[in-house]
C-alpha cells in the first residue's frame, strides 16, 4: 500500500474534508479521493461515508485510523530524528476537556501554543462526559477530580481550591453566614450533576474535624456558569473552585468571598485537577511538547487561583 495514501486518509479522517486535505498537502482533491479509493478497495473495507456536505468515517475507518495514526507518528519522530528535525512541532494534536474550564481557559491557552508552536494543528473537544482517551482517539485530557487507577500515564495540574461568595446585593439584604451552620439558612445555589445534589464540606483547619452541610435554595443546576451569573445576581451563594470565577469578579466588587478562614469543597477529601495522555502517545514529541506548555502556562500553583487574593481584599 502506498504511504500518502494512508497520510491522506489519516488527515480527511482528522478534518472532515478531502479538501482541506488536498490544501495541505497542495495536491488536487481528485489525487486525495484516487488514493483513499484505492486504500478501501485493497483493503476490501470501506473506511470514509462520503456525501455532498460532509465525510466521516465508518466504524471499520474509526479503527483502522487510531492503528494508522500511531504508525505514522512513529513514523514522522523516527524521520525528524533521522534528519536532525527533533525540535519541529508540528502535525494534528487531541485535546478533551469539562466545557466550562474549557471554554474559561483552554480556548485562550490554544491561542498562545499556536503563536509558540504554527504548523500545529488543535483539535479542542470539550465534553463533561468522561470520554476514554484511547477509544477516542485523544492526546491529552484535562481531567477534573480524583484520577482512577488506568492505563492512562497523569500528571497532576493542581489541587482544587475553592472559594464561597455571594454579590454584595445579597449579603446586604441578608447578612453573611459566620459559620458553615449557619449556611442552612441562607439561600445556596447548589450543582446537582449525574451524582446527584452536591454537599458542601468545610474544615477549619487540615486537623480540625469535617463539617457536612447540606444547604438548600432557590436555584439548583448542572450548568455551574449558570449558578455563577446567578450570584452575580444577587439570588444566592455558592462554591466552586477558582477556576470557575474571573478575577474582575471580586476586583471589581461584584462578588464576595465568605468564610475564608474555612476551607471548603464538594467531597471529604482534595480534588485535583490532572493532565492524562494514553502510555503511546506520550511517545510524540508535539504531544509532549502540548503537555508541557500547558503546565507550564497554567502554572503551580494556577494562574487562576489569583482571584482568592482579590477576594480577601473584599
Amino acid at each position: 500500500m502506498h504511504l500518502k495514501a494512508h497520510r491522506y486518509f489519516a488527515m480527511v479522517a482528522a478534518t472532515g474534508s478531502f479538501a482541506a486535505t488536498a490544501r495541505h498537502f497542495q495536491v488536487p482533491a481528485s489525487s486525495v479521493s484516487r488514493f483513499i479509493a484505492a486504500l478501501e478497495k485493497e483493503l476490501g473495507q470501506q473506511l470514509l461515508y462520503r456525501n455532498t456536505r460532509a465525510v466521516s468515517l465508518t466504524d471499520a475507518g474509526e479503527r483502522y485510523f487510531l492503528q494508522v495514526r500511531e504508525v505514522l507518528e512513529l513514523l514522522d519522530a523516527a524521520n525528524e530524528d533521522a534528519a536532525g528535525k527533533g525540535s519541529d512541532i508540528r502535525g494534528l494534536v487531541k485535546l478533551n476537556a469539562p466545557v466550562a474550564l474549557g471554554r474559561l481557559h483552554l480556548a485562550h491557552l490554544v491561542e498562545r501554543l499556536h503563536a509558540q508552536y504554527p504548523e500545529l494543528i488543535v483539535e479542542l473537544m470539550l465534553s463533561d462526559l468522561y470520554i476514554d482517551p484511547v477509544l477516542e482517539g485523544v492526546d491529552i485530557t484535562i481531567r477534573v477530580g480524583h484520577l482512577e487507577n488506568s492505563a492512562l500515564i497523569g500528571r497532576k495540574i493542581c489541587d482544587q481550591r475553592y472559594v464561597l461568595c455571594a454579590s454584595a446585593a445579597y449579603l446586604a439584604k441578608h447578612g453573611a453566614p459566620h459559620t458553615p451552620q449557619e449556611l442552612r439558612a441562607h439561600s445556596c445555589l447548589v450543582y446537582k450533576g449525574q451524582a446527584g445534589m452536591q454537599r458542601w464540606h468545610f474544615r477549619r483547619q487540615p486537623d480540625h474535624q469535617l463539617e457536612v452541610i447540606d444547604v438548600q435554595g432557590p436555584l439548583r443546576s448542572n450548568n455551574a456558569e449558570a449558578l455563577v451569573e446567578a450570584a452575580l445576581g444577587g439570588m444566592g451563594i455558592v462554591l466552586f473552585p477558582t477556576w470557575l470565577f474571573s478575577e474582575a469578579y471580586f476586583g471589581e466588587g461584584h462578588l464576595v468571598q465568605l468564610l475564608p478562614e474555612w476551607t471548603g469543597s464538594i467531597e471529604p477529601v482534595t480534588s485535583q485537577i490532572h493532565l492524562i495522555s494514553p502510555e503511546n502517545r506520550l511517545r510524540s514529541k508535539k504531544v509532549r511538547a502540548v503537555s508541557q506548555f500547558l503546565l507550564d502556562a497554567i502554572g503551580s500553583p494556577p494562574y487562576w487561583d489569583d482571584i482568592t487574593v482579590q477576594a480577601s481584599r473584599h
